[in-house]
């Protein structure tokens, strides 16, 4: 049985390593739609050794561009939010949600609200509206398979084990960039600086939010809506070596971890097999002897305040996720612009997180809500700035 695979993010790193997984097992699978952001070269790559019948570029104004690229192949494509909308929304039996930022919120929950299998990789859909996200799943039968190493990995070490015995979940970080640098080091790092990520190969913001630990405080926050888990039993270590990408303590006192070499095709396969195993060509088997060591150790969130600013907005819960995504993207670009300092991310954060807390005392009610608490909440962040 073939299955029809849409690619939302189809140019980011986990859309290439999606990309090279579908080519790899072309018996298997048929590309309905990949969708991208603004590279439209790269986009019209990816739909023509992907054969894919549509092509949806979200900046308009390189719509032309990549229907010059596409001339002549047969592909369809359009340009814009609503184009997007059509490559989510557009028949498949897997979606592949990897767009970065709140930006794949909509086009993830249009698909979500057809009855989708979604493989996400769009954290940031479950922090600006998981409440409301995961209602909409049930609500409409849809299936979410985790593709983030680290819920992926939570999601293999549970395996037909119950929620209810599970007393921790641990998932775990490189560390970063700056793992054992001062805080003085930190403090005057530049955006090339933070964005050189010792062990993956990711986008410049998730790179950075990864550099600030945010990127764990995100996870931290999905893994909650995603299993249903609370705050209190969750938990990040940091783990350099990248081995062991998530623990699952049981009420017993036994661990089952989920462990592979850093390679993001790993959880991909997991999810596109939909249940089989798939072979990764040109792939890696975990040797620990080889590896030597495993260490482990407790993050430190006074050099890395984004992690234990993050855990506040879980714990207060309420729009409090919302608001901080929003100001840490709008940070973010800044600091990668270099308006700000690095500090400065956290300092932001935090400011808005405090402004808004009774602005939103409540959790989006829908996407459309928590879509318009992120835009007020960018807008503010933008002014504060430069006031």
């Amino acid at each position: 049985m073939t299955l029809t695979v849409s690619v939302l993010g189809a140019t980011g790193s986990i859309g290439r390593s999606t990309a090279d997984l579908l080519d790899q097992h072309r018996d298997r699978f048929r590309v309905g739609a990949v969708a991208g952001g603004r590279d439209a070269q790269a986009l019209a790559r990816v739909a023509r050794e992907l054969n894919a019948e549509f092509a949806a570029i979200a900046d308009p104004d390189s719509g032309p561009a990549l229907r010059d690229a596409l001339s002549g192949s047969g592909i369809a494509c359009g340009a814009g939010p609503s184009a997007v909308i059509e490559a989510a929304t557009r028949d498949a039996d897997l979606v592949v949600a990897a767009v970065s930022g709140a930006a794949g919120l909509a086009p993830t929950c249009a698909a979500i609200r057809l009855g989708r299998t979604v493989a996400l990789a769009n954290k940031e859909s479950l922090v600006c509206a998981g409440d409301a996200f995961m209602r909409d799943a049930k609500k409409f039968g849809a299936r979410i398979l985790p593709m983030d190493s680290e819920h992926n990995a939570l999601e293999q070490s549970v395996g037909e084990g119950k929620i209810d015995d599970v007393t921790r979940m641990t998932i775990t970080a490189s560390g970063g960039p700056f793992r054992t640098a001062s805080r003085e080091r930190i403090a005057a790092a530049s955006a090339a600086d933070a964005a050189a990520h010792p062990t993956w190969s990711m986008g410049m913001k998730i790179n950075i939010d990864s550099a600030t630990l945010m990127n764990k405080g995100l996870e931290l926050i999905e893994a909650h809506h995603l299993f249903g888990i609370e705050a209190e039993r969750l938990d990040a270590v940091v783990h350099p070596q990248s081995i062991v990408h998530a623990l699952v303590t049981w009420r017993d006192g036994s661990v089952t971890a989920g462990l592979y070499l850093p390679d993001m095709r790993v959880p991909i396969a997991h999810c596109l097999g939909l249940g089989e195993r798939l072979t990764i060509a040109r792939g890696r088997s975990l040797d620990l002897a080889a590896v030597g060591s495993l260490t482990f150790e407790r993050p430190d969130e006074e050099r890395f305040p984004c992690l234990r600013i993050a855990k506040a907005a879980l714990a207060a819960g309420a729009a409090q996720p919302t608001v901080m995504n929003a100001a840490n993207e709008i940070a973010v670009a800044a600091f990668i612009a270099g308006k700000i300092g690095f500090y400065d991310i956290a300092a932001l954060v935090e400011r808005a997180c405090e402004h808004f807390a009774a602005r939103f005392p409540a959790a989006p009610a829908d996407v459309e809500e928590a879509l318009a608490i992120d835009a007020e909440v960018r807008g503010w962040s933008a002014e504060a700035l430069v006031a």
